[in-house]
């Protein structure tokens, strides 16, 4: 056995390795942050575990745990994988604890579910707000994460929840809680653990003001499956959002219903971004939208109107700003439409956040129905791509949204002309560029 050690220094704010002292992280800039450590490596000349050929390795079908949720299903990839490690993030009080004990409480699995944050009556507490029991489900306030890998050991459940992340500490470490030093080997750890003995973890995440997940990007590289929960907290409705799944598409959505009894899955999405009123108004279309394999109808708001001012506004709520001065770029340059002097207001129904660019096409309806005054009829949905050149570009899976805007009973669909047709019962326009478009809207009656 050949011995190799290695003098290094690591920074205790941002993790990076130096292979000499020095006053200042060249990573992160902090100063008189770099501790010095001794890396041992044990190189064998007959190793435990050898390579072996790709033929060679024996394949069966991979087993998912299954909830009563569907939603949570499909943003998993079709359930639960064991042995998988799921990171969950959004802001607080958005409802990251409560969808997880829902979750303890519906799964048919042995759950335990580990609390850094809240005393186990706080948690029975919210528990009998919710409807469902769990026999099998165990309830952990603890921050050590000995102890709480010594209680998984013994337990061995099906699933272990820990809310939060942030505030679990290992003896083996002198870096204060919540210190990226600390996320990182206890994530490790975890992960050590839940490939070994095939078990499933639940870990919740802090975000920053920025939205992300707090702590190094590694975290989000170590764990498996990262979903984020989001939505307005003034709404009543929450999206789950897979931003990396390596064992489903990304990115898949998952849509919810705040109520007092928890939080209910939604099965018709489309039903909540979409006006019910009959009346139809300037300003107004619809468009199709693809989240991972899942087809969404939402409603585009746009308001153009006399500016008093010699800058004109151009605000966005769920849709991109440079995207929205682009689309205004070439009306002005392919349509002759001029809105110098007009101040703009496009709206996602909803609050939904919307970056496919297959919104082009609705978005500049939406603004020309606004600066005519035309009224586009509610049963009229857009989908496609407007390119610098004033193309409509075709889009990806638009047998989906097709299949989509029937059901919800729409009769005519505008896309572009190149989309392969489909056998969909609607009536669909195909056309080249964004001037017919505009055409097709002038003849509106």
């Amino acid at each position: 056995m050949k011995k190799k050690k290695r003098q290094e220094y690591y920074c205790k704010n941002c993790g990076e390795i130096h292979y000499k002292w020095q006053g200042r992280c060249k990573a992160c800039g902090s100063w008189n942050s770099l501790v010095e450590r001794t890396e041992t490596d044990f190189i064998t000349k007959t190793p435990e575990n050898t390579p072996v050929k790709l033929e060679q390795i024996e394949t069966t079908k991979e087993y998912r745990i299954k909830f009563p949720d569907n939603e949570l299903n499909r943003v998993l990839g079709g359930g639960l994988v064991p042995g998988s490690i799921v990171l969950l993030g959004g802001e607080p009080g958005i409802g990251k604890s409560t969808l997880l004990l829902q979750l303890a409480l519906n799964a048919n699995a042995r759950v335990l579910y580990v609390s850094g944050e809240e005393a186990l009556k706080q948690i029975k507490l919210r528990s009998e707000r919710l409807t469902k029991t769990n026999d099998e489900l165990f309830i952990l306030a603890e921050t050590n994460l000995e102890t709480i890998l010594a209680n998984v050991l013994q337990l061995l459940p099906d699933i272990v929840i820990i809310d939060s992340i942030q505030t679990i500490t290992s003896n083996t470490l002198e870096s204060p809680v919540g210190s990226i030093t600390q996320m990182r080997e206890i994530t490790a750890k975890i992960m050590n653990l839940a490939k070994k003995e095939y078990i499933s973890f639940f870990l919740v995440g802090h975000i920053t003001k920025e939205g992300t997940i707090a702590g190094p990007k590694l975290l989000e590289h170590m764990v498996d499956v990262v979903l984020y929960f989001e939505g307005d907290r003034n709404l009543y409705y929450r999206i789950l959002r897979s931003v990396k799944n390596r064992f489903g598409s990304v990115p898949e959505l998952g849509i919810y219903e705040m109520r007092s009894e928890g939080l209910l899955p939604v099965e018709n999405p489309s039903a909540l971004f979409l006006s019910h009123s009959s009346e139809q108004y300037a300003g107004v279309s619809t468009t199709a939208t693809m989240q991972g394999m899942r087809a969404f109808l939402v409603e585009i708001q746009a308001l153009v109107s006399q500016t008093m001012f010699p800058s004109p506004q151009r605000t966005t709520t769920g849709f991109p700003q440079k995207r929205l001065n682009m689309l205004i770029a070439v009306l002005e340059k392919h349509c002759n439409i001029f809105f110098a002097d007009k101040d703009i207001f496009l709206n996602i129904a909803g609050g939904f956040n919307i970056t496919e660019p297959a919104t082009d096409l609705a978005v500049a309806a939406a603004l020309y129905s606004s600066y005519k005054n035309i009224k586009i009829p509610k049963t009229w949905a857009f989908a496609g791509e407007v390119s610098l050149t004033g193309e409509i570009r075709p889009v990806s899976n638009i047998n989906n949204r097709l299949v989509e805007a029937d059901r919800l009973g729409f009769t005519h669909f505008i896309s572009a002309k190149q989309n392969t047709k489909s056998s969909v019962n609607i009536n669909w326009i195909q056309l080249p560029n964004i001037l017919s478009v505009i055409e097709l809207l002038d003849n509106i009656q």
